[in-house]
């Protein structure tokens, strides 16, 4: 087991505590997301081996759910809300300013790995809409000339 090392005792402790509960897989894969930002091949690979089911199974899930990242998201992940309310009054022109701004599209990181960008399904504030998330704080009713001083914010 690559990885196990860096699962912190806590983490080792949880996974032994879901190991045999039904339904433990996305718990677990939860807590991993949570410990280190993303579940990496290596935690996937040492999730399956502790669980003693296939690797194939962990990815079954990870790339079912859209909240379950595999790669790592830079330091401060914004989110864009494409929900209905957000999308019809201009979360996709969010996205667009967004990706000049930072030089990178949907799902990337900055080169400096300060920043990634993703766009999300409902982030529950529709009466804000558009609405986005810089590392889970929320901006409302954000318009394109406000982009850089959000960003500016985090650098």
């Amino acid at each position: 087991m690559k990885e196990e090392k860096s699962f912190s005792q806590g983490l080792i402790a949880f996974i032994e505590e879901w190991k045999d509960k039904p339904g433990n897989l996305i718990m677990i894969l939860h807590k991993v997301q949570e410990e280190f930002g993303f579940v990496s091949r290596e935690s996937a690979d040492t999730v399956a081996q502790m669980l003693d089911i296939p690797l194939a199974t962990i990815y079954g899930v990870l790339s079912f759910y859209h909240f379950f990242k595999m790669t790592k998201p830079g330091e401060h992940n914004i989110q864009v809300c494409l929900g209905t309310a957000c999308y019809l009054k201009g979360g996709e022109m969010l996205i667009e300013e967004l990706t000049g701004l930072l030089g990178i599209e949907i799902g990337a990181v900055t080169e400096d790995g300060k920043f990634s960008l993703e766009g999300v399904r409902c982030v529950g504030c529709c009466g804000l809409a558009p609405v986005m998330t810089v590392g889970g704080e929320v901006f409302g009713k954000v318009t394109k000339d406000q982009l850089p001083g959000i960003i500016a914010k985090f650098k």
